[in-house]
């Protein structure tokens, strides 16, 4: 990308820049730096792009954005201009080069954060149509809060329902509990606190074996009876009644146990209250149910998301006429990842029916909840 606007010139950033970028934020920052090899990873192998901004062959400042795989969404990490080059426009236009990028693209959201302290960069945000929504405590290096800001590329008519908890799951496999638990809070505001006792709690109750090695995975079966069980009305859509993942085990042995909890599960479900369907998922058919006051805990292939090739759980937030936005309870702190990207994700419809399911033949399943005596 080269653009060049008022003999100023933005370009995306090469190897051969990063002395220069790691001399502009010694300058620019003292603390929460990026080094050389964060640099390069950003510009050689990240789902990023690294804007530069130059007059006269000077280094004027940067802008760095990290793009969310498989969404709509777009995160501004870092935002730069040399104290020799400010008050001149340039993190103005860096930030107009970035947008269009990100828009071309295909992302429709752009988010950030920044200290509630520079007020400079809030101003900046906020001339160009960047909104409040949220503060995360102790988010710098010197445990400095951050205000969120986000903006919408493409017209949203649609409000989001900002009310929806968020729990981040504290192992690698315990999706399925954290994203119940994010629902069962949010319809049931006096329950009590999310923690990791009860996400393990709900873990052994839901868990069946999917993997070769490890630890077990949550059946939609096992999550609905675990929702069932708390005092919540629970459906339970799926499009097959065959035992989940059972293809995507070697072990017989492994076979033999799944289909036992398998079976045990379907005779506690068929002794409840639950509501049992069998039939395909989509988007239009999800959104009937949030309509209706309900939070919809889906299994989608995180495949598309970090090229993860295993089942995934998340909770849907809201869905309006463009996009599917949900919680992510994963957040992979080591690609540079925050609250921000698991938040609210927003995905097209489209690309959102192309998540929903698992595994060949594609299995799809969902544990649709409301709020007790609803």
């Amino acid at each position: 990308m080269c653009v060049t606007e008022k003999s100023l010139h933005i370009r995306t950033a090469t190897l051969e820049d990063v002395p220069a970028l790691v001399n502009l934020e010694r300058v620019c920052f003292t603390s929460d730096r990026l080094s050389p090899r964060s640099f390069r990873w950003m510009i050689n192998k990240a789902n990023a792009l690294l804007l530069l901004a130059e007059r006269n062959d000077q280094l004027a400042g940067y802008a760095l954005i990290l793009y969310v795989r498989g969404t709509s969404l777009g995160r501004i990490y870092s935002l730069a201009v040399s104290p020799d080059f400010r008050q001149q426009g340039v993190a103005n236009q860096l930030m107009v080069a970035i947008e269009k990028a990100a828009l071309a693209a295909g992302r429709s959201f752009i988010r950030l954060e920044v200290r509630p302290d520079n007020a400079g960069a809030i101003r900046l945000y906020q001339k160009l149509g960047y909104k409040h929504f949220d503060v995360v405590s102790d988010f710098y290096e010197d445990h400095t809060d951050a205000m969120r800001m986000m903006k919408v590329l493409q017209p949203e008519p649609d409000a989001l329902q900002n009310q929806v908890v968020h729990y981040s799951q504290s192992t690698d496999f315990t999706c399925g509990p954290a994203s119940l638990m994010m629902a069962m809070k949010t319809l049931a505001a006096d329950w009590p606190t999310l923690d990791q006792t009860l996400e393990l709690q709900i873990w052994r109750e839901a868990t069946t074996i999917f993997m070769t090695s490890g630890h077990g995975g949550c059946s939609a079966q096992g999550l609905a009876l675990a929702a069932n069980r708390r005092g919540f009305a629970t459906t339970l859509i799926t499009n097959s009644d065959d035992v989940p993942f059972i293809n995507g085990v070697r072990s017989d042995e492994k076979k033999q146990v799944m289909a036992c909890v398998h079976k045990d599960f379907m005779q506690q479900i068929a002794a409840s209250s639950i509501t049992l369907t069998y039939q395909g998922l989509d988007v239009n058919e999800l959104r009937n149910y949030l309509n209706d006051g309900a939070l919809v805990v889906a299994l989608i292939s995180s495949y598309r998301l970090n090229q993860s090739k295993s089942p995934h759980w998340v909770l849907l937030a809201s869905i309006s006429d463009t996009f599917v936005y949900f919680h992510d309870p994963d957040i992979d702190w080591d690609d540079d990842k925050t609250l921000t990207d698991s938040l609210y994700v927003p995905v097209t419809h489209k690309e959102f029916n192309r998540l929903l399911g698992y595994g060949r033949p594609r299995y799809q399943a969902a544990v649709i909840l409301k709020a007790p005596n609803a």
